[in-house]
């Protein structure tokens, strides 16, 4: 946490009501983590000096904030989001407590302008939840200290509040696409069974600017999906009717955030079980007795037009040719056996195993009029296993396109890829984005296990994540690729560590489908990468927002010494100003 920004916020003491004389019920949910970082002798004698009623304010939307400690303040009274028609903007509010205070509930009222109302429901507030996480160093190593980090938003409508503790309440606005431009007051009342009421003033600006649904934006957004995940952190049985009605509205979040690309399987498991959940494969291979093949394509129809329903529709990618482990399953009618077997680029077996499948596959693409947008998908494979592969493909099945995300410059020699992703270390070369753009190709950049900064970990800061936005339209990028989307670790709610990764590696939205910070601050990013495009488009005049870009464009943007925060917050102002 940075200690320097935790004064932005603001102090509201609130006398006590007489308790309700019904007994109270408490809110049924799970047991956070302990916070592994205890305190300092000063940081816990600030407690005592705390009124025993719920305090409230509103929270700078750029940090994370301790469960622990006290908050410092600052007297701000009214806390304003600006936003164009059809966007959604947040803002946080923090609430401490040192008796503690049960069934807290938060209430909005309408937003009312200068003849026009907005209604309460256009805003949306989430109690945010606290998950074991690696504390952010920008040296990680497995097994360093811990941190208990704020990230997930619940779906409660109350929450009991132990004593001594804060709690973030996350407030998510979406702009209707046919409000009126101006100035909307509104407030955000909180309560707590009865005992007493905090309020805070909240002004919305809407400005007369319009952002294009979801669907229409080009921002090129690829989260990899992990169905497995949800079948086994929700109790599902795999495939099931329950498991496909389960992940629909989880899909349908990702949609609303801009998703451009369906994630499917060809085989087993292609990335070789580095998740804690190995996927499950789509298309089941036969071998018949004869030598012959046969496919069954019926998971991955039904999980493709699921996700074409949703609006999830530019792209197929499939991996893989080349999986991590290079392992392909089978069944063996011969044996009567599931049979594992090595295909490695480059040997006798990978064009026998290979040909017959995408031959079939690609009569069954062009049956279901998929063919025209389904790549095979490649994840940072070596130059030798490309060239294997594009080989194999190039001669059975040429009208299906290539996808890779390329930490080799294999971009450069492939250059028909139609989906190309770099390592945000390992940049493309502007003229080559240009090149592709010009035969409608895209090009974009990712984020994974590095680098550690910028980054969307559960101990990044938020405006991280909003920052990988402004960075995309800095090097003009089409867009982003992250791994993953929903690669949920053991019990993520509560601990958000798995493996090598640094915490929150492998997912963005939690169980439930439960957004994070994480995700609601990409988003930001993503809004404000279409908004600038979408200024240039009608000639307003960007200079204020172009100067900021060329900065970030000539600067280390994985140098977390530099004033990283106070240029997204500068350049953040320069967007709303240009946009007035």
């Amino acid at each position: 946490m940075k200690k320097l920004y935790r004064n932005l916020i603001m102090a509201v003491a609130v006398g006590s009501m007489a308790a309700c004389s019904a007994p109270y019920t408490p809110v049924e949910t799970f047991a956070e983590a302990d916070d592994p970082v205890a305190l300092t002798a000063e940081q816990s004698a600030a407690w005592e000096n705390v009124t025993k009623a719920l305090n409230g304010g509103w929270g700078c939307l750029d940090l994370r904030y301790s469960r622990s400690e006290v908050p410092t303040t600052l007297d701000v009274d009214t806390y304003r989001v600006t936003a164009w028609r059809g966007e959604r903007a947040s803002a946080q509010i923090l609430l401490w407590t040192a008796e503690g205070a049960d069934g807290v509930e938060c209430e909005v009222a309408p937003f009312k302008g200068d003849g026009a109302t907005l209604p309460a429901s256009i805003a949306e507030t989430r109690f945010v939840r606290y998950t074991i996480a690696d504390e952010q160093n920008y040296n990680f190593k497995k097994g360093g200290p811990t941190v208990l980090m704020p990230d997930m938003l619940d779906t409660l409508a109350r929450f009991d509040m132990a004593p001594r503790t804060a709690r973030p309440v996350w407030v998510s606005i979406a702009v209707p696409q046919d409000a009126a431009a101006g100035i909307y007051s509104s407030t955000i009342t909180i309560s707590h069974n009865g005992r007493g009421k905090v309020k805070l003033p909240l002004e919305l600006e809407v400005q007369n600017h319009t952002l294009a649904e979801p669907s229409k934006w080009a921002y090129h957004l690829d989260l990899w999906q992990h169905p497995s995940a949800v079948a086994r952190a929700q109790g599902l049985e795999m495939w099931s009717d329950e498991h496909f009605a389960t992940l629909k509205p989880l899909m349908e979040r990702l949609a609303a955030a801009g998703q451009k690309v369906i994630t499917a399987t060809l085989n087993k498991d292609p990335w070789n079980h580095q998740c804690y959940d190995g996927y499950e494969a789509m298309i089941l291979w036969t071998k018949h007795k004869d030598g012959s093949w046969s496919y069954d394509y019926k998971v991955f129809d039904r999980w493709v037009e699921m996700m074409l329903s949703i609006g999830i529709n530019k792209m197929i990618n499939c991996y893989s040719m080349v999986p991590w482990n290079c392992e392909l399953e089978y069944m063996d009618e011969a044996k009567g056996e599931m049979v594992t077997i090595k295909a490695e680029p480059g040997t006798p077996i990978f064009p026998v195993i290979w040909e017959p499948f995408l031959k079939d596959f690609k009569k069954h693409l062009e049956a279901k009029g998929w063919l025209s947008f389904t790549n095979i998908a490649m994840d940072e494979r070596s130059p030798e296993a490309m060239d294997a592969a594009v080989k194999v493909l190039e001669k059975c099945a040429p009208e299906m396109g290539f996808a890779l995300a390329d930490n080799h410059q294999s971009y450069k020699k492939y250059t028909m890829m139609r989906d190309v992703c770099v390592a945000m270390r390992q940049p493309a070369d502007l003229s080559d984005i240009h090149a592709r753009r010009e035969q409608n190709f895209n090009t974009t950049f990712y984020v994974c296990c590095g680098p550690l900064y910028p980054n969307t970990f559960t101990s990044s800061e938020p405006y991280e994540a909003e920052m990988l936005g402004w960075y995309n339209l800095a090097h003009d990028y089409d867009g982003m690729l992250r791994w993953a989307y929903n690669s949920w670790p053991a019990d993520p709610q509560v601990d958000s560590r798995y493996g090598n990764w640094m915490a929150g590696d492998t997912y963005l939205v939690y169980p439930f489908n439960r957004s994070s910070i994480r995700f609601e601050r990409l988003i930001d990013g993503i809004e404000t990468a279409e908004k600038v495009r979408a200024l240039r488009r009608e000639g307003v005049d960007t200079s204020a927002v172009e100067a900021v870009l060329e900065k970030i464009r000539t600067s280390n943007a994985s140098d977390p010494t530099l004033p990283w925060m106070e240029t997204i917050v500068e350049a953040r102002k320069a967007l709303h100003e240009v946009s007035r």
